[in-house]
């Protein structure tokens, strides 16, 4: 909220589970709702490209690489999905803002040791990588009620130095997971190729969207493909000219920010 100029924060201490108010002046929410809607211009714009509207790809922020007063000043200024990449991340900023209606997603790799403390937290995983997870993921559920939102994380550019599974995997796998009833498979995931340049990550996303058309008229029960979430801040408008219906974007969104 906005107060005679400045923007009343509650920032965690890592030293001490508690929260303080801080009052920061208006810069931090200014450039940030500047670098938001410049990002959102850019999102329609590619939306529109591909013949779609804006409101069909949904902007996930990256917040791994800025502090919970930073992601506080994002939300204010009405970017509500947020995420993360280390779950240990995750936990520090889900309870630094927890005041605050913020959806979190996953983004990163998902220790099993790890799923308790993080399925409570967690709107959307998009890293599901193995059915040795997913079996875990299911054991964990409390609810017999709740499903959990995943992605399957494919590796579609073959790089040894990435998580995921292969794309002739995802056909097995999706029978295995229909066969979970508290997962809510809702689609793919991917990162485009460290190298190759603009040719390369296009070909990525190209590849996963024609995987996902490719299973669509197979799909197990219980099993959606609905959501290709791809691309980052150097290639999102690419992604979703190839697709993409969420895009994971941190550093548009935090340019000048420190911290």
């Amino acid at each position: 909220m906005a107060l005679d100029g400045k923007y009343v924060l509650s920032i965690y201490c890592g030293f001490a589970n508690f929260t303080f108010p801080f009052c920061l002046m208006s810069d931090l929410l200014a450039r940030i709702q500047e670098n938001l809607e410049q990002v959102r211009g850019r999102i329609e714009a590619a939306a529109r490209r591909s013949g779609r509207g804006p409101e069909e790809v949904r902007l996930v922020a990256v917040t791994k690489y800025v502090g919970p007063e930073a992601a506080r000043a994002l939300s204010a200024a009405g970017c509500r999905d947020l995420g993360e990449s280390r779950p240990q991340e995750l936990w520090r900023k889900a309870e630094a803002l927890a005041d605050l209606p913020i959806h979190w997603h996953l983004i990163g790799h998902l220790q099993r040791n790890k799923i308790r403390r993080t399925l409570p937290l967690v709107g959307m995983i998009h890293s599901l990588d193995s059915l040795r997870l997913a079996r875990a993921i299911e054991t964990e559920i409390p609810s017999s009620d709740r499903r959990v939102p995943v992605l399957l994380e494919v590796n579609v550019s073959g790089e040894a130095a990435k998580t995921g599974i292969s794309p002739e995997a995802v056909e097995p796998l999706l029978a295995e997971l229909s066969g979970l009833p508290h997962l809510d498979v809702r689609g793919m995931m991917t990162m485009a190729a460290l190298e190759g340049g603009p040719d390369a990550a296009r070909r990525d996303f190209a590849a996963l969207r024609e995987l996902r058309n490719r299973l669509l008229p197979c799909c197990p029960e219980g099993v959606a493909l609905t959501e290709l979430s791809m691309g980052m801040s150097g290639d999102f408008e690419m992604a979703i000219e190839e697709g993409a219906t969420i895009v994971r974007v941190g550093t548009a969104l935090f340019e000048g920010i420190e911290g």
